[in-house]
């Protein structure tokens, strides 16, 4: 570069500098920078001091604290007085408020449909005070696409203008004991969701053991053992042992499995987390996950064990391999990836999840399968499977205490269980028992001219019984000779259990008429069917 240059160079710079428009600028732009500086660091500090005010807690939708709060928001005033809120149809109780006059309508209960319920807008903050403390309340929500479902995820932002810990834990606990309060006639059930993550969908009434209609002292000895399970943690942890508990149900479908399981969940009051090994996408990993992820006390559910799993769950071959791509050399196979749409879930992974390092203690994991001898026996042996229960095809023991069940007159149940099933009583019949069982259908018979119409027409065109609400009432010993006279129809464990409590929902508020048409149809229901094989006679256990 020249001399000239540069000295052309300098005197462009000085020409700049002597514009007073140019120094102007120059002067606005230094002051807004260090405005704007100040502003941000003042916004900064203020930012600072304000968070050090307030203790800020999250809660997500796949916890449970998440259903705590919301529940507790649920029946707080300002929850129900929020000016933006959205509308929803929820099944599970105790996460909205109800919209005025739902709770009301007899029509909704009928109709088998969802309550219609307000939730605060997503985005929308609530505010109000809870003990002297100033409290803001923020859901949020978002929706997730993956591979095969689309998800949508909450969260609440608790925020407490406090620096003390002790309102955030006083609030949680009060909202806690208030969803404990409410579920206590209830239990929930939660799947996994394609992340891996348990999910509420659910929640069922408790069912009483008294429903439940075993073989005696199968049922007792199941909750006793149970129960001892849960309390016995610093047994197992002085041993040495995991502290865990299997329970393989098997034996006819129908036979009450599934039944008394959800009957020892509101016993125990437990929760249920049903786990599908036929879930799409679900691998080992993904199993040894859901079941770290289980809470402590729970009941974890896996039905049908041995039809659940693509791969050697069981001992039995494949006879259709050539018709089966998945299992043909001959096809080419696809490699697993994330958008395979099988479980690949495999023996060895559910042996390492049901007693691997991982797994979860405390849990009650209970399995049910109607092919028992077929099952592998390394998910058999104690440690994954401790107790094997068969449950057979009905007794006449079974049958009597149905029919008992189905047509106690209303003051009966209160009565306690021992007095009204006398065991005596099956083989000590009242005299003159089958002469008045006799009488009672002859005066059913008599009686048929009255039978419900239906557009002018006789009930007999229409398959099943017109619901009814009452009950004829029946004295304990007509009821007793009656549900004797039924059981002795029944023949020994040829039917099952659901299929008896089928027959009598037909004959709901007929127990006369159950008992004169249960012979034909039994001869019906046994004609074309072989009788039932049932699984080794006795239970197991350790």
């Amino acid at each position: 570069m020249t001399t000239s240059n540069l000295t052309s160079i300098s005197s462009l710079v000085t020409l700049l500098f002597s514009l007073s428009t140019l120094r102007d600028w120059l002067k606005l732009l230094v002051v807004g920078g260090f405005l704007e500086a100040c502003r941000r660091f003042i916004s900064s500090l203020f930012q600072t001091v304000k968070e050090s005010l307030f203790i800020t807690a999250t809660f997500d939708d796949e916890d449970d604290s998440f259903r705590w709060i919301m529940h507790w928001l649920s029946q707080h005033p300002s929850w129900s007085r929020t000016l933006k809120v959205s509308t929803r149809s929820l099944s599970l109780p105790g996460m909205a408020t109800l919209v005025p006059g739902e709770e009301q309508d007899p029509d909704a209960l009928t109709a088998g449909k969802r309550n219609l319920s307000y939730v605060p807008a997503t985005t929308n903050s609530l505010s109000f005070w809870y003990k002297r403390h100033w409290i803001n309340v923020t859901r949020f929500e978002r929706e997730l696409q993956n591979n095969y479902f689309r998800t949508r995820e909450e969260s609440l932002q608790i925020r407490i203008l406090t620096r003390s810990h002790q309102v955030l834990n006083e609030l949680l606990l009060e909202a806690k004991r208030a969803y404990t309060a409410a579920q206590n006639n209830i239990i929930t059930i939660y799947v996994s969701d394609s992340s891996n993550c348990w999910k509420q969908i659910a929640t069922r009434p408790k069912r009483p053991l008294d429903s439940i209609i075993l073989d005696p002292g199968m049922k007792d000895d199941l909750v006793a053992d149970a129960k001892d399970f849960l309390q016995s943690r610093d047994w197992y942890a002085d041993r040495g042992i995991p502290f865990r508990r299997g329970y393989l149900l098997y034996g006819a479908p129908g036979s009450g499995k599934t039944s008394i399981i959800h009957s020892i969940a509101g016993e125990l009051g437990l929760d249920i987390y049903v786990i599908t090994l036929s879930r799409a996408g679900l691998d080992d990993t993904g199993l040894t996950e859901l079941i770290t992820e289980l809470p402590e006390r729970c009941i974890a559910l896996m039905e049908d064990i041995d039809a659940a799993l693509t791969q050697s769950i069981t001992r039995e071959k494949d006879t259709e391999v050539e018709n089966d791509p998945l299992k043909d050399p001959r096809k080419p196979q696809q490699p697993p990836g994330q958008n395979s749409s099988l479980s690949r879930v495999s023996l060895s992974g559910l042996l390492n999840a049901l007693d691997g390092v991982s797994a979860q203690e405390g849990r009650i994991l209970f399995a049910t399968t109607n092919k028992y001898t077929s099952l592998d026996p390394a998910l058999c042996r104690p440690g994954r499977m401790d107790v094997h229960i068969e449950f057979k095809l009905a007794s006449k023991y079974q049958a009597r205490e149905l029919y008992r069940t189905f047509y106690v007159p209303e003051s009966m149940k209160d009565m306690k269980h021992k007095e009204f099933n006398d065991e005596k009583h099956a083989s000590q019949r009242p005299e003159g028992g089958a002469e008045m069982v006799d009488d009672l259908i002859d005066i059913s018979e008599s009686s048929t001219e009255n039978k419900p119409m239906l557009n002018g027409t006789h009930v007999e065109m229409i398959t099943g019984m017109l619901h009814q609400k009452r009950t004829p009432r029946l004295s304990h010993n007509k009821l007793s000779m009656l549900a004797d006279s039924f059981a002795d129809a029944i023949p020994e464990r040829e039917i099952s259990m659901a299929a008896l409590q089928g027959f009598l929902m037909v004959h709901k508020v007929r127990p006369i008429e159950a008992v004169k048409n249960v012979p034909a149809w039994i001869a019906k229901e046994t004609k074309d069917k072989p009788k039932g094989s049932s699984a080794p006679e006795t239970a197991s256990g350790s």
